[in-house]
């Protein structure tokens, strides 16, 4: 059985937690609020009696295996690193870091430590991008793909009237392509691997953050365009174009259907599992990896290769954080 904790008592760990309540494998053992109130009320909608107001405390507790990170961006490091130095499995919330820096960091003390350290990235878990590996075979050479998610953020109206919450706020490493940009650029890490180069554009918003962006990269033999906004919506699935035929991906980053439609005319609705919340495949990914002792895992590449691309936009675009400098553990 793994003893979970929480750092962070917002939307996000309440989705965590529908899943956690599934599996056999792991309960709520103890939740982290900076406010001691924010903190017990979390806490009681799961029946756990366990409360702290100091993540260094909590990192102490012998009763605690494992911690899920879902505090801003800008703490990620700090939360993580210091449940990684007390021997706890740490699965992290996305991006799963400011820069390649601080998660180089991160990677080594975990295998150091023996210990898992994981990027919650919901939608490379789920069976509808198992689903996508599985059958992209059928498409041919691959020649161009095109991966958007475009949501008018629920904070963007607070924004326009001057009010910033923490998804428009630069000095806490957001903005929108940490934000949802991000999940953009993962799916393409696990699906084609390490672009050659990339070119990338942002929209600035009045405070500086990037309200929404495209990014191009190229492997040479095929092309890839990444499409993240918070300001607008789209209408427009994702997709994937082989020689024989278009993969037809809906939606982002919640996958509920993928079509392929073929060049003779046929198509092909791909079956897999499909939920409105999927954050227990990446839950369960993680319990297997803790109980398989795998601290050396499969799914940290993808993460080094996000951080990368991240990096790259950024220095393309001039977006920098304060947490940009190489920390010492």
């Amino acid at each position: 059985m793994v003893r979970l904790a929480t750092i962070g008592t917002n939307f996000i760990t309440d989705w965590l937690m529908e899943g956690v309540q599934e599996l056999e494998d792991i309960q709520l053992t103890a939740v982290y609020s900076r406010s001691m109130e924010k903190g017990r009320e979390f806490a009681a909608k799961y029946g756990v009696k366990k409360v702290y107001d100091s993540y260094e405390e909590m990192a102490q507790d012998p009763e605690i295996d494992a911690v899920y990170v879902a505090s801003p961006t800008s703490m990620h490091y700090v939360h993580s690193i210091t449940m990684i130095n007390y021997g706890k499995h740490v699965l992290c919330e996305k991006p799963v870091c400011s820069n390649r820096e601080e998660l180089d960091l991160l990677i080594r003390a975990a295998k150091d430590k023996g210990v898992v350290f994981m990027e919650a990235m919901k939608n490379v878990h789920s069976p509808g991008f198992q689903a996508i590996l599985e059958h992209l075979h059928k498409l041919g050479d691959i020649r161009r793909a095109t991966i958007q998610y475009c949501q008018y953020s629920s904070r963007y109206d607070k924004f326009k009237n001057g009010v910033i919450e923490n998804a428009f706020n630069p000095k806490l490493s957001n903005g929108a392509l940490m934000d949802i940009g991000s999940y953009c650029i993962h799916f393409l890490a696990v699906l084609f691997g390490r672009p050659e180069k990339i070119l990338s554009d942002s929209i600035f918003l009045s405070n500086g953050v990037d309200g929404a962006g495209t990014i191009l990269a190229s492997y040479g033999d095929k092309q890839a365009e990444l499409i993240y906004s918070k300001i607008t919506d789209s209408g427009l699935p994702s997709q994937i174009q082989g020689e024989k035929g278009c993969m037809i991906i809906e939606e982002c980053p919640i996958i509920k259907k993928v079509t392929i439609l073929y060049r003779n005319g046929e198509s092909e609705e791909l079956e897999f599992e499909s939920r409105d919340n999927p954050m227990i495949y990446e839950t369960r990914d993680f319990i297997r990896l803790i109980q398989e002792k795998k601290a050396d895992h499969e799914y940290l590449e993808a993460s080094e290769i996000e951080m990368d691309i991240s990096d790259e936009v950024r220095r393309q675009n001039g977006i920098v954080f304060p947490a940009d400098k190489i920390r010492e553990q």
